[in-house]
């Protein structure tokens, strides 16, 4: 789950009345053939959170963003063609709100839509009492000024995705699950037959295209860092053509791509431990080491980059992963 704050709303169209008005949907982008890139507008900002619906006589829906992000993505939705009843399923990757936050809001309106999610978030999508108040804890009024909340979605219109199974999109073309906790424990890739690109979530990390570097995703409260570099790894025996990333867009190069990640998530967490085992504070120490790699950066898409994946989320996750292993009593 990713933070953005009032501060970082761009874009958005104003009434005469001088009130915000929801942003006009940003064109699908074909990014591969039969794969559209949906840009939801999280906080009204181009090029933060993506959505891809994957084209064919089953069409498919990767991600739906955020709650408030919703008319946005169905307008992109109706601009591809997709009526109510021609979406044939919505996968989340995983349930934080910027993922998963619109989930009800499209199974409502797509009523013939199956929900494919990792079966460690199905109760939270049937049931997100729990989640919501989780997330409020964490944002406060942000909640509701920028993500919106969670919709249930009937637990009958749900399936359990697991590891490897396929989901069809008709024509030959196949969707496959690929488990890949780390960032969340709830966590699932995608690897599409046709174009050979892996719809990554958040297990790769963030990088924007405006902010140029890649950046761990290492919130609370499942942040593992074996589990994640097994993730990368399993990603990587795909041979992907490409990683798609929910933040931010298709990136090709993957071997390098995943190689970098790894590099980067184990730097992170290399850097955390020494400050943990010191007594130090992890997010100053993290910052210390990693804020030179903004840079040159426009400061406008700094924000951006460091609103959606702060040091402080990545250093609460790294802090509670430090914290587990040591009651485990695992060597800090």
């Amino acid at each position: 789950m990713s933070g953005v704050h009032p501060h970082g709303v761009h874009g958005h169209e104003h009434g005469a009345d001088g009130h915000d008005e929801v942003p006009r949907a940003v064109a699908p982008v074909e990014i591969a053939p039969g794969v559209l890139e949906l840009d939801t507008l999280l906080g009204g900002w181009h090029h933060v959170t993506a959505g891809y619906l994957l084209t064919g006589p089953a069409p498919v829906l990767i991600e739906t963003g955020s709650q408030s992000s919703v008319p946005v993505l169905l307008a992109s939705l109706e601009a591809a063609g997709m009526g109510p009843h021609d979406l044939a399923g919505v996968v989340v990757t995983h349930i934080h709100l910027d993922h998963a936050g619109g989930v009800g809001d499209v199974a409502r309106a797509f009523p013939d839509a199956t929900v494919y999610v990792h079966e460690k978030g199905a109760r939270h999508l049937a049931d997100p009492t729990r989640l919501i108040r989780s997330a409020a804890l964490v944002y406060g009024t942000l909640l509701d000024s920028l993500y919106g909340r969670l919709d249930p979605t009937p637990s009958e219109r749900l399936h359990v995705l697991a590891d490897d199974e396929e989901i069809d999109v008709g024509g030959g073309r196949t969707l496959t699950a690929i488990d890949s906790p780390g960032h969340a424990k709830h966590h699932l890739g995608i690897f599409d037959s046709h174009s050979g690109i892996i719809f990554a979530g958040d297990a790769v990390g963030v990088r924007l295209p405006d902010g140029g570097v890649l950046r761990p995703s290492t919130p609370p409260p499942d942040f593992d860092l074996d589990q994640a570099l097994h993730s990368l790894h399993r990603f990587a025996a795909r041979k992907p053509f490409g990683i798609a990333l929910a933040h931010y867009g298709l990136l090709d190069e993957p071997e390098a791509l995943l190689a970098e990640a790894e590099a980067t998530l184990t730097q992170w967490a290399e850097t955390a431990e020494a400050a943990f085992r010191d007594g130090r504070d992890i997010a100053e120490a993290l910052s210390a080491r990693f804020d030179a790699d903004l840079a040159g950066i426009d400061p406008a898409h700094v924000e951006k980059l460091t609103t959606l994946n702060g040091v402080h989320s990545n250093a609460a996750g790294l802090r509670r992963w430090l914290e587990t292993r040591a009651s485990a009593g695992e060597p800090a």
